[in-house]
């Protein structure tokens, strides 16, 4: 695993998200109001909306399809909803965002 920048921190706006794409995935990078980043596989475990399109709030994310709550922490969905969406790691240094991603 390597750790590959991203953008600067600011790049994402607060509440909001940015996608990154490796192979062929589709990762959303999402920021929270409080400068938190998460970075979850861009596709709801429901029906595979595009969560970073979806509202950001506390630490979750509302799939803009259905409205299914994704967790940013771990990337389960809210109950009654069960399902799941993959994680990365995410860090934050000197004001640029790193996600860790396979080779």
């Amino acid at each position: 695993m390597r750790w590959t920048k991203i953008c600067p921190l600011n790049d994402i706006p607060a509440l909001g998200a940015r996608v990154v794409r490796h192979g062929e995935t589709d990762i959303g990078v999402f920021r929270t109001e409080d400068d938190r980043v998460f970075a979850l596989n861009n596709r709801c475990p429901h029906k595979g909306g595009p969560l970073s399109q979806g509202l950001v709030y506390g630490d979750k994310v509302a799939c803009p399809l259905h409205s299914w709550k994704i967790s940013l922490v771990d990337g389960q969905a809210e109950a009654p909803d069960v399902g799941q969406t993959a994680c990365y790691a995410v860090k934050v240094e000197d004001g640029m965002v790193y996600l860790q991603l396979n080779p």
